[in-house]
């Protein structure tokens, strides 16, 4: 709450009984300053006077080797078949190979290879939990104070409870957001409560339209601004009414899992998908927790993202892209056609997120011009739970800060200078937090 106090006197908001809508950018009005921003503080790429955002995204078991590939540079860029879903926002992509995440290199299982994935660290074995704090969870602590909401933690599973064979927590295996060393942030994997965060929607009313209980003060405003920012507030508004729908429908499907539960004596968590109240399809849930990390980042009700689209140990299943098994032991036959297909999929969800940002106005440009989209697994290869190396993606030119359309390989140049920590080092000093060294790395990485 104080947080948000704070923020309040230089946001700009709906109101309404039990809801408060943090509103995009508008030309018209100061959303995130006191004065408006004015065409001449722009760059064609973004600008400094917008907020920065950075997003990291993670798939488990590594992905399909043969068919991850890019080559080129901007818009003549060739991408493998995995990455076709980036074909239309190539030249905002930078592919990268080589990096490796060293500390994970020498446990070949999968709770050490994922657990430290953002952070660097090196996992302790047993009972307590011990490895560090992950970039974004830094991020957040330098920049949390600017925002309502100081980071933005969601998830597309349960986290996994009890321990590995190899006695590694399973919670490494189900979290890549970490508070500090012995804990991970607790991550919403429920799109209703995720949706009730971003608007703070609370009280009896909360299973009533946010958009009816903002409208009055919405066509107020709008009587207000210009026009084209009258016309920025209404895509603004359909859109948000658009996901708003479809979190009503799983709204009712968590409801009614949790009473489920309850009379089984259970909780839903403790359940399988999707009678813990979890959407059956997979595809309408991603695309879901892509779109709550969109608003959020459009209204700047946080600029730090993380999203788990699956654990590694996965039991996620792929009916529609007609893989017969589950992610994890698909993940073992990492070559074949049906783990491209799966691979292809999770290249979507990158792609689907970045291409809502790139269609959000901001100054001259897109949200998407001041992010940074990070795509990443914990392995190369499911089969050998190889992680001498893992496949990492940047969507985003963070403030004109980023040049993008770039093919970027480190696999040659030495382990002390393809350290996954240095790009996060390169990332936070972009994001304006610049630290003397980060994880097990005490240098920037070259070229980016």
């Amino acid at each position: 709450m104080n947080t948000s106090d704070s923020q309040s006197g230089r946001r700009t908001f709906l109101h309404g009984v039990g809801v408060t809508m943090a509103l995009p950018w508008l030309e018209s009005i100061p959303v995130w300053g006191d004065s408006a921003v004015t065409d001449s503080a722009v760059t064609d790429s973004g600008s400094a006077e917008f907020p920065r955002r950075f997003a990291a995204m993670f798939m488990g078991n590594g992905i399909n080797p043969g068919n991850w590939w890019a080559k080129g540079t901007g818009a003549d860029m060739q991408l493998g078949r995995c990455l076709e879903p980036m074909e239309p926002l190539k030249t905002r992509l930078n592919f990268i190979t080589g990096l490796f995440n060293k500390n994970a290199t020498d446990v070949h299982i999968h709770p050490g290879q994922t657990g430290n994935i953002l952070s660097g660290a090196s996992l302790q074995r047993g009972a307590v939990l011990k490895g560090d704090i992950s970039m974004d969870q830094m991020l957040a602590r330098h920049l949390g104070e600017q925002t309502v909401q100081p980071s933005l933690v969601l998830g597309c599973e349960h986290p996994l409870t009890g321990y590995h064979e190899s006695n590694f927590s399973m919670a490494y295996s189900s979290h890549i957001s970490w508070q500090n060393p012995t804990a991970p942030v607790p991550m919403e994997v429920y799109p209703s409560l995720a949706f009730d965060s971003l608007f703070d929607n609370q009280g009896s009313r909360r299973t009533q339209s946010v958009l009816d209980r903002v409208k009055e003060h919405a066509a107020h405003l709008s009587r207000l601004v210009s026009q084209s920012d009258r016309g920025r507030l209404d895509e603004y508004l359909t859109s948000v009414r658009e996901v708003e729908k479809r979190v009503e429908r799983m709204r009712a499907m968590k409801d009614r899992a949790g009473e489920h539960a309850r009379n089984q004596g259970r909780t839903a968590v403790t359940m399988d998908r999707p009678d813990n109240g979890l959407p059956e399809d997979i595809r309408e849930h991603m695309r879901l927790m892509c779109d709550m990390i969109a608003i959020a980042f459009q209204t700047d009700k946080t600029r730090v993202a993380t999203l788990l689209l699956c654990r590694d140990l996965s039991g996620l299943f792929y009916p529609f892209l007609d893989v017969r098994t589950a992610h994890h032991p698909a993940s073992h036959d990492d070559e074949s056609d049906a783990y491209e297909r799966v691979t292809r999929y999770y290249c979507s969800q990158f792609a689907w997120l970045a291409d809502r940002l790139n269609a959000m106005p901001e100054g001259n440009g897109t949200v998407l011009d001041n992010s940074c989209l990070l795509f990443i697994s914990s392995m190369w290869s499911g089969s050998q739970h190889d992680s001498s190396k893992v496949p990492v993606l940047l969507a985003g030119n963070l403030g004109g800060t980023l040049e993008t359309g770039r093919v970027l390989d480190y696999s040659e140049a030495g382990d002390e200078n393809r350290k996954l920590c240095s790009l996060y080092l390169s990332i936070m000093d972009r994001m304006g937090v610049e630290l003397d060294h980060f994880g097990d790395a005490d240098t920037r990485l070259a070229g980016l």
